[in-house]
């Protein structure tokens, strides 16, 4: 759901998503095993979504887990896909009492059947609350998305419900995971990381990027904060030069 660039917004982010990145080497600096920096990092996603109301961010977008991500060692993953239904089980109460909504964006094929139980249950619980859109991209990957949407599309040609040349830069993105989501304003990575590593490639084309050096760990809402202030005072133009 793009949005209209001829429609006036507050000054700051209303959507803003974040890599959350150097949960790892935050743990590894402190001589403990990487799955102790994720544990870490899921209690910091805590304070960035309470904080979100505040600042007027209507929509969070968050990079859990992507779909390059299945290459690390079999116990990260295996702790990893722990730590996603415990966070679940845990926060579930908290995220409703806040009136956070909460979808989950990616393919679910390759997760287990208790963690997709998890999320579905997490979706319904919350699915009238509108305080935050918080939306979690798990085994994710931008790519992946657009041809799984591509694919979508191309069967609905086709079926004959759509014709070839009624296809345009409007249409995919209704076939996209994210089809009921505006755009992200703000697109932020962690860790000292300058790219954007597979995340929201097509919803991302104007979007602000900010690059910080903090490990996503160490990263709070006044940090938040500053850099929502920051975005306030960009010249958003969409292509176009201001008379």
């Amino acid at each position: 759901m793009p949005r209209d660039p001829d429609t006036p917004i507050h000054c700051g982010p209303r959507h803003v998503a974040i890599i959350m990145d150097g949960n790892g080497r935050w743990a590894q600096a402190r001589g403990r095993p990487r799955l102790y920096g994720h544990h870490a990092g899921a209690r910091r996603v805590r304070e960035v979504v309470e904080a979100c109301p505040g600042l007027g961010v209507k929509y969070l977008t968050i990079f859990a887990f992507l779909t390059e991500n299945w290459k690390r060692t079999q116990v990260e993953v295996a702790g990893l896909m722990s730590l996603f239904r415990r966070y679940i089980i845990k926060e579930t109460r908290a995220l409703a009492e806040r009136g956070v909504r909460v979808r989950f964006i990616g393919d679910r094929l390759r997760l287990d059947a208790k963690l997709i139980d998890l999320m579905d249950q997490l979706e319904e619980h919350t699915k009238t609350n509108d305080s935050v859109h918080l939306t979690i991209a798990l085994n994710y990957g931008g790519r992946d998305e657009v041809a799984r949407a591509t694919r979508r599309l191309a069967q609905d040609v086709a079926a004959g419900k759509l014709a070839p040349l009624d296809v345009d830069e409007q249409t995919l993105p209704r076939y996209l995971d994210t089809h009921v989501l505006p755009d992200p304003d703000l697109v932020i990575r962690t860790s000292g990381e300058a790219r954007i590593s597979n995340f929201l490639l097509w919803q991302s084309a104007y979007s602000e990027y900010e690059f910080i050096d903090t490990l996503w760990p160490d990263f709070t809402a006044a940090e938040l904060a500053r850099l929502c202030h920051s975005f306030g005072a960009r010249d958003r133009r969409y292509g176009a030069v201001r008379a």
